[in-house]
């Protein structure tokens, strides 16, 4: 795996932002983005220099897959996207591939949108049962509701039965993580904060979007099954992983 670090520019003044800033504001422009860092081996020889439209198709279309795959040991990445101290913003990308990502070929035409090089190194953790670690976590929390057919199109008339995924509520946030954490090899030892909120993502200007449910935490972990842990921190954590969820980093507990 590759954990790659990616410094964006998004100017001193947020009345006059830098195009990273309005880069960031699309989430649908920028998965797009940096799935450009993993061309399929015909796009890459078929077009070194990147002056063909970009196709998803031709990115993580052929082996080893990448793009839009599940994610698991051999593919598929995931991202957050940090805000830093002094007003700057980094995106943290994790690979699960064993070749680096190709973040020159991903910002061919677009390198403005970076404040620094991309910086990726190796990614390769293990882990052993009751070790503990500070964690960060953004996580998109939805649980499903079954809700009858006839009240879903007001047409049908039998018994069927549909699944709705709904937001969690705020006051349920602390739970969510929990249950999740007792499949997901850890357990929650402390939450030192959970920032809850919304985001909003459209494909276009026309598009209406839609609103998914974010929370941030921040807290104590302790690893209770270091097999299924990896696992967990190589597949992410929750749904909407295409939009900045999911991606679980951990560091050792400062003494």
């Amino acid at each position: 795996m590759y954990l790659s670090c990616l410094l964006i520019n998004v100017g001193e003044n947020p009345d006059r932002p830098r195009p990273g800033r309005l880069w960031l504001r699309n989430l649908y422009h920028v998965h797009q983005r940096l799935c450009m860092a993993f061309p399929s081996v015909r796009r890459k020889n078929d077009d070194r220099d990147f002056l063909k439209p970009f196709n998803p198709d031709d990115f993580g279309s052929q082996e080893p897959r990448q793009v839009h795959v599940e994610r698991k040991t051999e593919a598929g990445f995931l991202f957050r996207i940090d805000p830093q101290p002094g007003g700057r913003v980094v995106i943290l990308v994790q690979s699960a591939s064993p070749d680096k990502p190709d973040w020159d070929y991903a910002f061919h035409n677009a390198d403005y949108l970076l404040a620094a090089p991309p910086d990726s190194k190796p990614f390769d953790p293990s882990f052993a049962r009751g070790q503990s670690f500070q964690f960060r976590l953004v996580a998109n929390p939805t649980k499903r509701i079954r809700k009858d057919s006839r009240e879903a199109d007001g047409k049908t008339v039998d018994e069927k039965w549909i699944k709705k995924r709904v937001p969690v509520p705020t006051e349920k946030l602390d739970d969510w993580l929990k249950r999740r954490a007792e499949s997901a090899g850890f357990g929650v030892r402390q939450l030192t904060s959970i920032q809850a909120g919304y985001i909003y993502v459209n494909k276009t200007r026309e598009d209406k979007g839609q609103r998914l449910r974010s929370a941030r935490y921040e807290g104590i972990l302790e690893v209770t099954n270091p097999g299924r842990f990896r696992e967990t921190m190589v597949g992410g954590i929750g749904p909407a992983k295409a939009f900045g969820f999911g991606l679980l980093s951990v560091a050792e507990c400062k003494t």
